[in-house]
């Protein structure tokens, strides 16, 4: 399984490999799900909160984007498509 900071700054993937952007994850990867959205890095906080697998996190991200954006995206919908996160099993990444 990949590390978080792998997994929430995956850009891609290579057959079974992730494509970590290794620049972002040395910025970025010490900060919580919370600050990832507030700082408007809303994919890296949504992945972020996917890896948690906790419910209130994902929702947490939700109210700060529609607060940022001034978008309205309802928790009901499928953020996945929007921020392109899809959870895949992938156990090894090569970072860029």
């Amino acid at each position: 399984m990949l590390s978080r900071e792998d997994f929430i700054f995956t850009i891609g993937y290579d057959g079974p490999q992730a494509v970590v952007d290794g620049q972002a994850k040395r910025r970025y990867g010490r900060l919580n799900t919370r600050e990832l959205a507030e700082k408007g890095l809303f994919r890296a906080a949504y992945s972020s909160a996917v890896y948690s697998k906790n419910p209130a996190e994902l929702n947490m991200v939700l109210e700060i984007y529609n607060k940022i954006t001034g978008v309205v995206f309802s928790s009901g919908a499928s953020p996945d498509r929007l921020f392109g996160v899809f959870p895949i099993e992938v156990r090894r990444a090569i970072v860029l």
